[in-house]
């Protein structure tokens, strides 16, 4: 059966990776980029969608303040990008936002911190998958028609492909990444040369198209409310920027200086592209509308609902290129393979934050753990299960998932800052070296700017995003917050409740005496070895245990333990209501309740087994027993196994992979096929 089920994990995922080869997973910068920073650079994508979207509720005119829109979120992405800079060389040690504010900020800090991006890296996976099926679904229509079963799908492929390591995925990822980061450029490179040098005229396919507004001519409050709004939503091209500080493990040394450098040239790409879209979009009189079917007229009448709108990337490559041209086609494709491929940025985050938070006992400890191929495989599979969660109540729509976006990161981004500035604080009140003071004081004032922007940007993204659907985000930081101290306050309690104290001598652990009690149903050699073995446990009290629902068997299993001259006295109790294990409690809490400080063994004789559906036949009653001693004080409960015949098919399995004698086999001797094959050998 082992080998059934180990064999299709190792065509999935591959074989075991020995722990020393944990450096051999230590990622490149070539390959640290697409691996961290997919997530920012596929952005553009749908960012600057998103802002003309939200522009198109006051009509075609406010689509003029697109450029200013970019030129805030590029001072925002270079602030942050500064700002992180600092975080690298300051913590290399893959805490990230979490440890910074933990640190400097104190633990409740900290955890909120935790709760903000655990939140963000699900949204991540949701939003990115929801937003390449939706790409893909523009060319084919099956995949739009069935795009939440197709969303959930490329989730458990890009699971699966996590499973088998960070390096190996970072490879399959490197590929599409560069192919759509060269494709922009391309993109962008070509329509400034067509418009600056030939004076060719572009034109996107919704550029005859007209919008009829929902709010015309808005002025004062609403106008700002409206521009605040669109650059709340235009800050989505932020998103995952900080996986590099959290991920700074992952790098090949020097860590942080390799880390710093990612960051940089993420931050460069990822405004380059955004702004040369979003002039792009402006050349070519892209359209856009949050209610196409109303809103977006085509000589004059709404479009309906057959209307499928196309991302403002894939109408700019169609501007620039020309529909169905070899490079709209190719960028189409790594626009759409790579926003499923940013999700992963969130695929090594999420479970390189969740083993930090195992070790810092705020989530279990299993999240620590690392698995087959040396990846944090309980935090792959649970941010997949979160992710395929979001996508099927929200029908894998884009649309309404981003709205649940960015909250988290501005909370993180804006604690972390907070937190770097009274990390620079601390150490300058030590530093006496002048040139090491001066570094501080320009890391310190990046940071103190850094603080204050991105806290601007939470409030307004608070106030822009709040009614449609921020309030879900925030509500799941609370769950992760309330779970994780829950988390946190059970594992402190019991290590208060089992720790010894520093003058306990060996009488507080050690029983006074042992009570030994072998459970008996009948005269027979598992009994015999259970007998055998207590009795090497040299107890102060040993005694065989039988319960009577039958008289006459009892009365057989008397006179058998008689004749046979057993030396360990038999006690018999009566279950008039035909009970084994209740009796058997409240004997041995009775015992307990006698003697205190009196330690009861049970030993229970136990059949091994060699098939699934025999341990439906047998060991019933002992299962039962072991899980109610497993509740009584001062009570040990051990196991003494048989092995059955039919075990026999299993030891020889076991065997091909390893030298390894099962529970019981030992004492046992040779089983009769054994002892014919042995015969036969000999004659």
């Amino acid at each position: 059966m082992s080998k059934l089920t180990d064999l299709p994990k190792r065509i999935i995922i591959g074989r075991a990776l020995h722990s020393d080869r944990l450096g051999e997973t230590l990622l490149p910068k070539r390959i640290a980029l697409p691996v961290f920073a997919s997530d920012p650079l596929s952005s553009v994508a749908y960012a600057p969608g998103e802002v003309l979207l939200v522009l198109s509720v006051a009509g075609v005119s406010a689509y003029n303040f697109s450029p200013w829109i970019a030129v805030a979120v590029v001072v925002l992405m270079f602030t942050v990008v500064a700002s992180y800079r600092q975080n690298v060389h300051a913590y290399p040690s893959g805490g990230g936002d979490y440890e910074v504010a933990n640190t400097n900020l104190g633990p409740k800090a900290g955890l909120t911190v935790a709760s903000a991006l655990l939140v963000d890296y699900v949204l991540t996976v949701a939003v990115s998958i929801s937003s390449g099926i939706e790409n893909l679904g523009s060319a084919v229509p099956f995949i739009i028609e069935h795009k939440t079963i197709c969303a959930i799908a490329v989730i458990l492929l890009l699971t699966l492909m996590n499973l088998r390591g960070v390096k190996e995925s970072g490879k399959l990822f490197a590929i599409p990444t560069y192919v759509f980061v060269g494709g922009v450029f391309l993109m962008i490179a070509w329509g400034a040369f067509r418009g600056l040098v030939l004076g060719d005229s572009m034109r996107a396919p919704t550029a005859d198209y007209t919008i009829n507004a929902e709010h015309k001519g808005l002025a004062g409050f609403a106008l700002v409310f409206l521009l605040l709004r669109a650059f709340s939503s235009g800050c989505a091209a932020l998103t995952g920027v900080e996986a590099i500080s959290n991920g700074v493990p992952a790098f090949r040394k020097p860590k942080s200086r390799n880390a710093a450098t990612t960051l940089a040239l993420m931050g460069g790409l990822a405004v380059t592209m955004f702004c040369g879209i979003i002039a792009l979009a402006m050349v070519t009189h892209v359209r856009m509308a949050e209610d196409p079917a109303v809103h977006l007229l085509k000589n004059g009448s709404p479009v309906g609902d057959g209307y499928t709108q196309n991302p403002v990337i894939s109408q700019v490559a169609e501007a620039v290129f020309g529909s169905g041209s070899f490079l709209f086609v190719v960028l189409a494709a790594a626009t759409a393979l790579v926003l499923f491929l940013a999700a992963n940025t969130a695929y090594n985050g999420f479970p390189l934050l969740g083993s930090i938070l195992a070790q810092d006992r705020y989530l279990p400890r299993q999240l620590h753990t690392r698995g087959d191929r040396l990846a944090f495989s309980n935090g792959i599979v649970l941010l997949a299960a979160a992710a395929a969660v979001l996508v099927y109540l929200y029908g894998a729509d884009s649309t309404k998932l981003i709205q649940l976006y960015i909250v988290g990161v501005f909370v993180s981004f804006t604690l972390s800052q907070t937190g770097m500035v009274r990390h620079w604080n601390r150490h300058l009140r030590t530093e006496t070296d002048p040139a090491a003071r001066r570094r501080m004081v320009r890391s310190r004032a990046i940071n103190t700017f850094g603080a204050f922007f991105t806290g601007l940007v939470l409030v307004v993204v608070l106030l822009t995003k709040f009614t449609h659907g921020a309030w879900v985000a925030l509500l799941g930081m609370v769950v992760f917050y309330v779970t994780m101290t829950a988390i946190r306050r059970h594992y402190d309690s019991v290590a208060e409740e089992i720790a010894v104290a520093d003058d306990a001598g060996d009488d507080v652990v050690r029983p006074s005496r042992l009570h030994s009690i072998v459970l008996v149903s009948k005269v027979h050699k598992p009994t015999l070895r259970a007998l055998a073995y207590a009795k090497l446990m040299r107890s102060d009290n040993l005694e065989a245990l039988s319960i009577s629902v039958d008289p006459e068997e009892t009365k057989t299993l008397r006179e058998e333990w008689e004749r046979r001259g057993i030396d360990v006295p038999l006690k018999i109790l009566d279950s008039p209501y035909r009970e084994i294990t209740r009796p058997v409690i409240d004997y041995v809490k009775s015992l307990r309740k006698e003697s205190p400080r009196d330690a009861v063994s049970v030993f229970i004789p136990e059949y091994v087994v060699g098939h699934w559906y025999e341990h439906l036949l047998h060991n019933q009653s002992a299962l039962r027993l072991k899980g109610r001693l497993l509740f009584t004080p001062g009570v040990m409960v051990t196991s003494v196994p048989w092995q059955l015949d039919s075990s026999e098919a299993a030891r020889r399995r076991a065997r091909k992979r390893a030298e390894w004698n099962a529970p019981g086999s030992v004492r046992r001797g040779p089983v009769p096929q054994q002892r014919r094959e042995k015969a036969a050998a000999k004659d």
